[in-house]
């Protein structure tokens, strides 16, 4: 009997909260055909991965999107936050390292 990989075994789920709070389905998801990815269609799929409403070969398949890509695109969210995915930013972005967080001021 074949073993299932740990993508295989976690149950699909119907929803994921999106990257702007609401409640993203697949049917929220970007087109397939989508050409032009901004930040925000660039964000849902990254998000609905994560969140095991798509699968990363079902999201590469769907959106013909290298393996490679879609990594950058969630290195580039938990690095810079969403705003990472900006295009125009992208140079700046992977020449600085990520800002450290300030401690408060008490």
């Amino acid at each position: 009997m074949r073993e299932m990989s740990e993508e295989q075994r976690r149950p699909r789920v119907s929803y994921v909260i999106g990257p702007d709070g609401s409640p993203l389905t697949l049917a929220d998801l970007p087109p397939p055909n989508t050409k032009r990815w901004v930040i925000r269609r660039k964000a849902e799929v990254v998000v609905a991965v994560r969140g095991g409403l798509l699968s990363l070969e079902d999201a590469c398949r769907r959106y013909t999107l290298t393996v490679e890509e879609f990594l950058a695109w969630q290195r580039a969210i938990e690095t810079h936050g969403v705003a990472g995915l900006r295009v125009t930013r992208l140079q700046i972005y992977r020449d600085t390292p990520p800002a450290r967080l300030a401690k408060p001021r008490y």
